[in-house]
């Protein structure tokens, strides 16, 4: 299934189906970007370490992003797999999940909205020719609530645990990381984990505490800056707006703007999700961020919040604004490179589409024979005198 935000892929090799895959869960993020841009803006204005600090504003932020997002995401991967219908049940379904759970269910939408709606559709399938006249729309009604409630009971008691286990479980790993002194390795889980959006998870509950706890000794942590550099989702912004398929190129200067000034990291993930492989390239950004902040003793005072680069000046400690400029600037210019690299600096955009195959072709000057001038390479050749005639062809009187 494609959409207006998730282009066809041709093939079915193991890349085309995980470009694939990739698109469906890009197609559940992108037509809510506008809900994640909202929900970012509230945190950054009224959240107590906000630019506008407002203690009753700021009760939207965790309703919206543990409920509304999630039910958002949920109700749209079901739209996509059994249109209206699907959709209904999938944000019922959903719901199961984020009351199954304490951290942001993002993941969970991404499973349990489609699935529920394949549910449903299965089960139109197999009700559909054996209702009566006249019973129909009780049937549907009553299939897509029983569907849906039974798919809300299995996130409260299965799906939600087990996402829930397996975010804990990944900032567990990112603590024992930074226990070992590995931390430009956090970058192979960080950045992953931040496309799937447990970001907040891995940040707020592991990276965040610890970091506190080294800052009021030290003055300063850098583990604040593992998960907030805004440097590989930058550099990997640039290499889309250069070298990316032609039809995303005009969005990503207003992504720039929205994730290195106002700190919205989500808007980049489904740039990765698009081409799953760039996951590399972010990756390798933030290692290198990860890295020029322990060789320049960068350290910030407090979590940056919103990831933006006037809230990680905002957070930098006297003297330290030097480290914090040179760890993203680094972190972007690694992240385009592999990224620019990966898109095969856009040579297979910038080709030009295929001739028909009915008109004549052209004959390009490098197919001209040695010694003919440029100009005269495009004009149609002369027929070719076959130097013997076929077996079946009748001999004339002139051979």
């Amino acid at each position: 299934m494609t959409t207006d935000y998730t282009p066809a892929v041709q093939g079915t090799g193991v890349r085309a189906t995980i470009q694939r895959f990739g698109g469906h869960l890009a197609g559940m993020i992108m037509p809510n970007i506008g809900a994640f841009i909202a929900w970012g803006l509230i945190t950054a204005l009224f959240i107590p370490t906000g630019w506008l600090p407002n203690e009753n504003l700021a009760a939207l932020v965790d309703p919206m992003v543990k409920v509304l997002l999630p039910v958002l995401i949920g109700y749209t991967g079901g739209r996509m797999v059994h249109g209206q219908r699907g959709a209904v049940v999938g944000a019922v379904a959903t719901m199961g999940v984020v009351v199954g759970a304490e951290v942001p269910m993002f993941l969970g939408a991404m499973i349990v909205g489609p699935l529920a709606a394949y549910l449903i559709k299965l089960v139109d399938g197999f009700t559909q020719e054996r209702t009566r006249a006249g019973f129909e729309m009780l049937v549907d009604n009553f299939t897509a609530g029983i569907v849906g409630g039974a798919m809300a009971l299995l996130g409260v008691q299965g799906i939600g645990p087990v996402i829930e286990t397996v975010t804990e479980a990944a900032g567990d790993a990112v603590g024992w990381l930074v226990g070992n002194n590995l931390l430009p390795l956090a970058s192979v889980l960080i950045e992953p984990a931040k496309v799937l959006f447990l970001n907040n998870a891995i940040n707020h509950g592991v990276l965040s505490p610890l970091g506190v706890a080294e800052a009021a000794e030290q003055g300063k942590s850098i583990l604040f800056m593992l998960e907030s550099n805004p440097g590989p989702g930058l550099g990997l912004l640039l290499a889309f707006m250069f070298f990316g398929p032609r039809a995303l190129r005009p969005s990503t200067p207003a992504a720039i703007v929205i994730h290195f000034l106002g700190g919205i990291h989500e808007i980049y993930f489904p740039y990765v999700l698009m081409k799953p492989r760039l996951i590399l390239a972010v990756i390798a950004g933030g290692a290198a961020g990860v890295f020029t902040f322990i060789l320049t003793g960068g350290g910030l005072v407090a979590p940056p919040s919103p990831g933006s680069v006037f809230a990680y000046f905002a957070v930098t400690p006297r003297g330290g604004w030097l480290a914090s400029g040179a760890g993203i600037l680094v972190a972007a210019a690694v992240s385009f490179a592999v990224a620019a690299l990966l898109l095969g600096f856009g040579r297979g955009e910038e080709r030009d589409p295929a001739p028909d195959a009915t008109a004549p072709a052209p004959v390009s000057a490098d197919a001209a024979p040695e010694g003919t001038a440029p100009g005269a390479a495009t004009a149609a050749p002369p027929a070719a005198v076959p130097t013997t005639a076929p077996a079946t062809a009748p001999v004339s009187k002139e051979a």
